[in-house]
């Protein structure tokens, strides 16, 4: 089993920054791809940053310039720092992580969820 904790979620005014970390611990044996989602209200989850171990890196459109995703494989934590945040930002995100926690099974792993709120 592999079990995903984030912290870093807060309240912040417009054009704030917050970062955002998670660390995976439990039975690995690797971990393909960690990334963030997160879900606005009345919104779909949506994809928000991935990194894979290799140092490959995407990020939705409207995040492109202003939040950069780092990964520490050692460790085994990503983190999200987000700059020059706007009150379409606010959501709940989600560490997400592609892992192999046996030599038989692959499967994805989710964290509790961490709010940002973004508000004047």
């Amino acid at each position: 089993q592999v079990q995903l904790v984030e912290s870093g979620g807060g309240l912040v005014q417009p054009g704030g920054s917050l970062r955002l970390s998670c660390v995976a611990s439990g039975n690995i044996f690797t971990i393909y791809t960690m990334g963030w989602y997160r879900q606005a209200p009345g919104k779909q989850r949506e994809l928000v940053a991935v990194r894979t171990s290799g140092g490959s890196t995407s990020y939705v459109d409207s995040v492109k310039g202003r939040f950069t995703i780092s990964r520490d494989n050692a460790k085994n934590t990503v983190s999200l720092q987000m700059n020059s945040l706007k009150p379409e930002d606010t959501a709940v995100y989600y560490c997400n992580a592609d892992a192999r926690a046996t030599i038989t099974r692959r499967e994805t792993y989710w964290g509790q969820g961490t709010q940002v709120t973004v508000s004047s």
